[in-house]
């Protein structure tokens, strides 16, 4: 059976070294596919959208060449050409995707780049150094038959007056953990800032929350700005919150980031529930400001969800979640849908 990944198998050192694709693989990407085309709107080319997604994508480093690892095994890493047919499918139902947690080994970025075609590309920041930072790298994946790049892409970093941003004096010599990433992206008619970051997920009062209070500050003030380059700026990303009415999402909002209510009931983990709502994480958000000087939002909202994974993907394995973690990842994409001017 032909697959998305054939394009790799040109080259016969990527060829998969466990014999055939098993049929398990085939049926459940089957299903998979179904599943995406009933909750990702399409690419729409008579009534225009625009498909915005973030993933935190769990040290999205290397691979293994192997179609299935088993659920039992040594090998290392554990994420294999199953994981990554999973994972490009997601990731083309989008025009724009900010993606978490790359790593310093390129393999898997390199080889979804390969299965994603010709038509799409990457910007990325180098490896966040120090502890906080992970080793980490922050990206956007992209589809230039339907974006283009406008211009900007550059790391926000903090000012010497770190304490009109909610800093304490001296912050400047700290950064952020992992510096967040701004690209401006086009389209025939509009154009969009996308400001994505992995927030430190480090002690709640004195690490987590100085971080959120300080970046939202940073982005309304930009918004603000009278020299700002257009009407379209979206913050979107990992920010390690809890859910509504805790003081890290009160820190989030405080400066007038709004996260649509479309995405507000969605769990945002794979440790979430969709029947309990305010009981898990709300890491992951989409969110812009929509009122007073620092609005910057023309475009119209037409839907939003979360891609699932967990309870769709690797069922055949046995997996605990957080074994599944390792594989694909322990975040469910989370995406917003916008109509675009006619």
């Amino acid at each position: 059976m032909p697959t998305p990944l054939d394009v790799l198998f040109t080259d016969p050192d990527n060829l998969p070294d466990d014999g055939p694709l098993p049929q398990a693989v085939i049926d459940e990407m089957a299903a998979y596919t179904d599943y995406l085309d009933a909750t990702v709107p399409p690419k729409r080319v008579v009534d225009r959208n625009l498909l915005i997604a973030t993933w935190n994508a769990c040290h999205f480093n290397s691979l293994t060449k192997k179609w299935s690892l088993p659920k039992k095994t040594r090998v290392s890493p554990k994420r294999d050409y199953r994981c990554l047919w999973a994972m490009t499918e997601v990731i083309s139902r989008f025009d724009v995707v900010a993606l978490q947690e790359v790593g310093g080994d390129l393999r898997a970025l390199r080889y979804a780049m390969k299965v994603l075609g010709a038509n799409w590309s990457f910007l990325m920041t180098d490896v966040a150094a120090g502890a906080g930072g992970n080793h980490e790298r922050i990206a956007f994946i992209f589809d230039t038959s339907r974006v283009s790049l406008s211009g900007l892409a550059c790391e926000l970093v903090i000012p010497d007056e770190a304490e009109e941003f909610g800093f304490t004096e001296g912050a400047f010599k700290k950064q952020f953990a992992r510096n967040p990433y701004a690209v401006s992206f086009a389209t025939p008619d509009t154009t969009f800032i996308l400001v994505t970051t992995h927030i430190d997920f480090g002690n709640e009062d004195t690490e987590r929350l100085p971080e959120l209070r300080g970046i939202a500050r940073w982005m309304q003030s930009w918004a603000a700005d009278a020299n700002r380059w257009h009407h379209n700026f979206l913050v979107l990303g990992d920010f390690n919150l809890d859910r509504v009415g805790n003081k890290l999402y009160d820190a989030f909002v405080e400066t007038g980031l709004e996260v649509p209510f479309v995405l507000q009931a969605h769990p945002r983990t794979i440790y979430g529930r969709q029947d309990d709502p305010t009981g898990s994480s709300y890491h992951d958000q989409i969110a812009w400001f929509s009122k007073g000087k620092s609005k910057l939002m023309d475009l119209e909202l037409a839907g939003g969800g979360i891609c699932e994974i967990w309870g769709r993907l690797l069922t055949d394995i046995g997996l605990t979640k957080g074994s599944f973690a390792a594989r694909i990842s322990d975040h469910n994409p989370l995406w917003v849908e916008f109509r675009l001017p006619a």
